[in-house]
Formats: C-alpha cells, sequence, structure tokens
C-alpha cells in the first residue's frame, strides 16, 4: 500500500542546523565512462543529467552527496551548472580521501596538503564559501582499511574551525575508527556499504542510531552490481512496485538514522526512487525481506 510521499520524513543531524528529509540525491552516476574508467569526464547528455538535478530539487530533495574525485571535478561542476544559486535549505555533503589516477583508479590521497588542496577544489567547482558537511573516506570501494587516520582528519578539524566546513563524517569505516576519530572532532554522519543484501554494519547502524548519528549508504542499491533476489523479486511484484524500491523502502524502515542517497542520470529513475518513500511495507513482507540477509538466491 502505498501513502502520500513525504521523502521518508526528516533527520537532522546531531548539534547541527542541518534537517534534511531522508530521501536524498547521490551525484557519482552523473559523471560518464570512458571504456573502462568508471565515474569519468563529462555524461554522454549533459542537458540530461542536468535536468535531474533539477528535478530532484523541484521533488523535494534538499541532500545531495557528491565529490570532487567524481569525473574527477565534473559532479561537482554540473551540479553548480544546474543548481547555483543554491535553495537555502539545500545540504551539499561532499568527500575527500581519494583522488583519481589516470588509469581510472581511486588512490588514497591522505596528506594534510591533498586534503586542503581537496577541500579548496570543492569549494571551487561548488561554487561556495563553506562546505556544508566533508566525509573523509579511509577504507576503500568495499569496505574499512586498518590505517592510520589522524593526519587527515585533524587537517579536516582545522579547516572547519577556520570556517571552510561546517560539519564533518567519515565513509567506508569500522566502529573502532569512529571512537578515535571522536577523540578527534565530531562526526555527524557515517557513509558505509550497506544495502538489502549486504548487512555487515547492522550492529554499527545500531549504535550510531543510539548516538544520533546519520548513517548513509553508498551502493544502496548493489552498486556496480544490482541487487539481484528471487525474494525481493517476490516481495515486489506483491506490492506492485519494482525490486529496486522495495530495496530503498526496507533502508528507510531499517532505521530513522538512515539517510538514502541512491544515484541515477534518468529523470524518470529518479521519479521511481522516489515513490520508493511511499511504499509501506506489511509484515510479511519485512520478514521475506529480513530473510535475505547476506543471500542474493
Amino acid at each position: 500500500m502505498a501513502k502520500q510521499s513525504n521523502l521518508g520524513g526528516t533527520f537532522t543531524f546531531p548539534n547541527t542546523a542541518m534537517t534534511v528529509k531522508r530521501m536524498g540525491y547521490g551525484a557519482m552516476q552523473l559523471a560518464g565512462r570512458d571504456g573502462n574508467k568508471m565515474v569519468w569526464g563529462p555524461p554522454a547528455d549533459v542537458p540530461s543529467a542536468i535536468a535531474v538535478l533539477r528535478q530532484a530539487i523541484a521533488s523535494g530533495i534538499d541532500h545531495i552527496d557528491t565529490s570532487d574525485f567524481y569525473g574527477p571535478h565534473i559532479t561537482n561542476q554540473l551540479i553548480k551548472r544546474a543548481l547555483h544559486p543554491y535553495p537555502d535549505n539545500l545540504v551539499i555533503v561532499t568527500k575527500v580521501g581519494a583522488r583519481r589516477g589516470a588509469d581510472g583508479s581511486w588512490p588514497h590521497a591522505r596528506s594534510r596538503q591533498e586534503i586542503i588542496e581537496d577541500v579548496h577544489d570543492n569549494l571551487r567547482n561548488l561554487g561556495v564559501d563553506v562546505l556544508d558537511a566533508v566525509n573523509l573516506r579511509l577504507g576503500g570501494l568495499s569496505g574499512p582499511e586498518d590505517a592510520p587516520f589522524e593526519e587527515p582528519l585533524t587537517a579536516l578539524a582545522e579547516l572547519k574551525q577556520q570556517g571552510l566546513i561546517r560539519h564533518i563524517g567519515l565513509s567506508t569505516v569500522s566502529p573502532q575508527q569512529l571512537a578515535e576519530a571522536q577523540a578527534i572532532t565530531e562526526i555527524v554522519c557515517i557513509q558505509n556499504f550497506y544495502n538489502l543484501a549486504q548487512r555487515t554494519d547492522d550492529a554499527f547502524i545500531d549504535a550510531l542510531a543510539a548516538q544520533g548519528i546519520a548513517y548513509v549508504p553508498y551502493f544502496p542499491l548493489g552498486g556496480f552490481s544490482p541487487l539481484q533476489s528471487s525474494r525481493l523479486n517476490d516481495v515486489a511484484a506483491s506490492l506492485n512496485a519494482t525490486p529496486m524500491q522495495v530495496a530503498l523502502a526496507w533502508l528507510l524502515h531499517r532505521s530513522p538514522n538512515v539517510l538514502l542517497i541512491p544515484g541515477t542520470s534518468s529523470v524518470q529513475h529518479l521519479r521511481e526512487n522516489l515513490v520508493a518513500a511511499t511504499l509501506d511495507l506489511p509484515e510479511e513482507a519485512l520478514a521475506a525481506l529480513d530473510s535475505i540477509g547476506g543471500a542474493t538466491t
């Protein structure tokens, strides 16, 4: 059964004035592809990319996730071109801690100087004087890595003191790394790999909810390998919805501190994603979805 959409309700980041609707938009897919280089170069259809961004705002979305290493630089430049001057209520969260190699790779970029340069790149390409929130990426695409991070996080904290950043988050981190980071600066959000089939962070989400910290799952629909599950398909059919809409609705149901940033370069796909916020999942549907766990059969 569907309900009137409020984009999943709202969430207020801890100790901030930032309140956003729980259904947001991830800008990564706005960048193009050059051979085997994913998220590289401009999109094939720039006007369509701009239309998606404008439709997101027109639909009520007030939280956009991006990074200057998407493209590189492309998604931030598109966001500026499409939306600047920005609506007063728009929260743009960006990410540092990586660069793009000429071969399309994603090497770490965590020295103090790299962090400073990356923050200024984001400021320039987004066309703002201060960044709402910056996530420091510590791990790789699939999860956390055990490596020192005091230097890059301290650099971000200093940039926050200088007024160039309002708030700081972390990406691809473990609970232990969060605890270590909180000894350096306040952390308002965590962005990790999580979806209906990838649930390593179940306990972490609950612990973050207890602290009032936002959890923002990247690859909420599986990422470069979309979710495949017969049980998901069956639930979707019973609700007259698509499997991806149900997967997003399940994430909104999972915990009130979960914020969604599904990405797309299609206006139609954007509209389909937003329908997820209108889906009511009955108990039998939730039981079937919860049983998927790590399985993708």
